[in-house]
């Protein structure tokens, strides 16, 4: 098998790919074995809490310590002024987001901290902190953000690229497209424009931030936490703390949900300080309180699409601009938004641009796809609404205009073997889209776009004595790596599944592997693994050659075996993995497998979501009767684990479009800062999603792997809107479409 990562032709068949084997980690999970965050603790361990700010905006003149230090069980209180300067631009945003400066700018921002005896003791001590504030005008609005007038979070944070005629809360600015758009709408039959707007949403994941860290006397240190990405934490916390990078360790625990959420640091340089002062290790948790407050959400957003289409559904332009909340620091999510708006189309005039813009809210983190469900449900909308207009049928205008292989996408690259059309053509065939409606019904669907990332990985593949061989890796598990992991291992090297265990291990153990996030795990470490054992299958091929003195090209590697190539090699009975790994101690010692790159091939990804809802006209309700994903994977390689980032995508994406939203009140202040306030969709507001895999190989990778965990939240937000639209006779063009909202449209209509 060559060893070029672009051999794939899609025809190759699989006996460990595309097996729904037994996972992991699931014994450990249900019983309880399992580590998170908030299970860690060591000898002497303290307890930190945060003191946060109660206001938007507001100068901070002086914090007064004192009392809390003097109090009983109390080791250590820390503010701004422990720690020093940052070199970098994003660990300094990144410090004074996990402790403010000068400034508070948002509801929730940490102030100081303390580290106590026991959690009760560091709650007290927190009491006893005296801060004095100086209220500052906030603005949690980013509209009301960009007026020249709004006042202003940071100064001098304005990219070179940002037009005039803005507040420095307008920090970035990003374009695309090509074509002539003014030529583009003159062509059109029908040109609709409208302009929509996204509150923030949360990831809602079920463990809150934890971390334990301890600092000793020789400037060394340890931090364990719930991370997406524990090199990234050593990276930012070793250079918040002034250390050396190689002396920060940082294990990531069992993940209890992210979505992206955790892939941003906000506790664990606190709690390395507050060790450091102590001279004891420090435990801080979040409450779900503070991880609704201060942990990053999505960004809120704004945008104007502006669409033409003639009268055959052809989409003559389009253009669309985004203004993204970026929360309390500068973020460069508008371009993720304005590079994937028009994706699933081929247009030959077409413009995005977009605006990373400060508000006086938590600094914001990714949220699976971050940018990409906001741009892409503003111009889904206008596509249903022209589709109506004309009396067209939404799949087929979608099909008539969608990308393919050889599509000059809308923010660059040409597409090479893409599966949109593909998964277009699925849902129109499935019985889904054929089904009757009834009263106040309405069918609603949308394509989806996401670009997967490649990017740092690093594996080792350790073949054992007794033939069992031990994989590591250095990616949290948020979806079902390991397995997939190992179901790679397994099938490069021939060998039962059950032979093979995957563990993610600590910074100190591997080379720097880019976090969990991108869609990029199961491409990128999946191709290193593979790369590994077959780096370890050239040794053993090696090492049976000198066993039977042949050349060791004369050896291939064929169901776990080491076999000579043709009869001019030798007649020589093929010696297994276990066979050659038993002797390896005689033969030249353990035999291994290490490969570590930047990855480069990961392939987009496409899907298609269909959504049938009822309207109820009285109360504004909407209840989500089906719904069918369907998405291309390239190869999946674990159906059931595809399934199920396909249907978690789709819930999410079903709660961000009817219900889930951050409520500011006039003075700044988060007013739905729990579960009991923010609505997540249970098991009785949804039906089953139907998944449905396609899988159009992606050239970039020997499997044809695609990554698939983030293309999933990006159509609901689009499909929901239009089938509700549809259901209520009136155009919705504000999300969340909670009932009052709705109810309130149906009203004015």
């Amino acid at each position: 098998m060559p060893l070029d990562s672009k051999s794939n032709d899609g025809k190759r068949e699989f006996k460990v790919i595309g097996k729904r084997v037994p996972r992991p980690d699931g014994i450990d999970k249900v019983t309880g074995r399992a580590l998170y965050g908030a299970d860690l603790s060591a000898p002497g361990m303290l307890h930190g809490g945060i003191l946060r700010s109660p206001h938007a905006h507001a100068r901070i003149r002086s914090i007064d310590t004192a009392a809390a230090a003097a109090l009983p069980g109390v080791k250590a209180v820390v503010t701004a002024a422990d720690f020093g300067e940052v070199e970098s631009e994003s660990a300094r945003d990144t410090l004074r987001n996990c402790m403010a400066g000068d400034k508070a700018l948002y509801d929730g921002h940490a102030v100081a901290a303390v580290a106590a005896t026991s959690v009760n003791i560091a709650k007290r001590a927190l009491k006893l902190i005296q801060v004095d504030y100086e209220l500052l005008p906030h603005c949690t609005d980013v509209d009301a953000a960009m007026q020249p007038d709004a006042p202003v979070l940071h100064h001098d944070r304005v990219a070179e690229n940002v037009p005039a005629g803005f507040s420095e809360n307008v920090t970035g600015h990003s374009q695309f497209g090509h074509g002539d758009v003014e030529a583009g709408f003159a062509a059109a039959d029908k040109v609709i424009e409208r302009t929509f707007k996204t509150e923030a949403a949360h990831q809602g994941y079920i463990e809150p931030h934890a971390c334990l860290a301890s600092m000793g006397p020789d400037g060394k240190g340890d931090l364990w936490c719930c991370t997406q990405g524990q090199y990234s934490v050593r990276a930012v916390c070793a250079e918040i703390m002034g250390m050396d990078t190689s002396q920060l360790r940082v294990t990531a625990s069992e993940i209890g949900g992210g979505f992206g959420g955790k892939t941003v640091v906000f506790i664990e340089p606190t709690a390395l300080a507050l060790s450091r002062k102590a001279g004891r290790p420090v435990k801080i948790v979040m409450s779900r309180e503070e991880v609704f407050r201060a942990s990053g959400p999505t960004m809120s957003s704004s945008m104007d699409v502006k669409i033409g289409m003639k009268a055959d559904g052809t989409i003559t332009a389009g253009q669309s601009v985004m203004r993204y909340s970026s929360g309390s620091f500068p973020a460069s999510y508008a371009s993720l938004g304005a590079m994937s708006a028009f994706a699933c189309y081929d247009l030959a005039n077409v413009r995005t641009l977009g605006y990373d813009v400060c508000t006086n809210r938590p600094k914001i983190a990714a949220y699976r796809a971050p940018g990409a469900p906001t741009a892409i449900y503003g111009v889904e909308s206008v596509i249903d609404e022209l589709c109506q207009e004309f009396g067209l049928d939404p799949l087929d205008v979608r099909i008539k205009n969608a990308a393919d292989e050889g599509t000059k996408s809308a923010y660059g690259p040409t597409f090479k073997q893409i599966g949109l059309l593909a998964t277009l053509e699925a849902a129109k065939a499935h019985p889904h889209y054929s089904a009757p409606l009834g009263p106040n019904q309405g069918r609603g669907l949308s394509c989806g776009f996401w670009f997967n990332f490649g990017g740092d990985s690093c594996v080792t593949l350790n073949v054992n004595f007794d033939g069992t061989v031990g994989v590591t890796e250095g990616n949290p598990d948020i979806g079902g790596s390991r397995a997939s992991i190992s179901q790679m291992a397994a099938e490069e090297l021939g060998i039962p599944y059950d032979r093979i265990r995957t563990v993610v291990v600590d910074t100190n153990s591997l080379g720097y592997n880019e976090a969990t996030d991108g869609s990029r795990v199961t491409f990128a470490v999946g191709l290193a693994t593979i790369k590994a054992a077959r780096a370890a299958i050239q040794v053993m091929c090696g090492r049976a050659a000198a066993a039977w003195g042949i050349d060791p090209e004369a050896v291939v590697w064929e169901d776990g075996c080491a076999k000579p190539s043709g009869p001019n090699a030798g007649e020589f009975e093929p010696m297994s993995l276990a066979e050659i790994a038993k002797t390896s101690s005689e033969t030249g010692g353990p035999i291994a497998g290490h490969h570590e790159f930047n990855a480069e091939g990961a392939g987009v990804s496409f899907g298609v979501h269909l959504v049938d809802l009822e309207v109820d006209r009285e109360t504004g309700a909407t209840k989500v009767l089906r719904y069918t994903v369907f998405q291309d994977a390239g190869k999946a390689v674990h159906p059931s684990y595809v399934e199920g980032q396909m249907q978690g995508g789709a819930v999410q994406g079903i709660g961000w479009a009817l219900n889930e939203e951050y409520v500011y009140g006039k003075d700044g202040r988060l007013e739905n800062a729990g579960f009991l306030d923010y609505r997540v969709p249970v098991a009785s507001d949804l039906p089953m999603i139907d998944p449905v895999i396609l899988e159009i190989p992606n050239p970039g990778h020997p499997y044809g792997v695609r990554g698939v965990g983030e293309t999933s939240i990006v159509p609901p937000l689009a499909a929901v809107s239009n089938g509700v639209s549809r259901a209520a006779g009136v155009r919705m063009t504000e999300l969340p479409m909670s009932p009052p909202r709705l109810l309130a449209a149906i009203d004015a209509a």
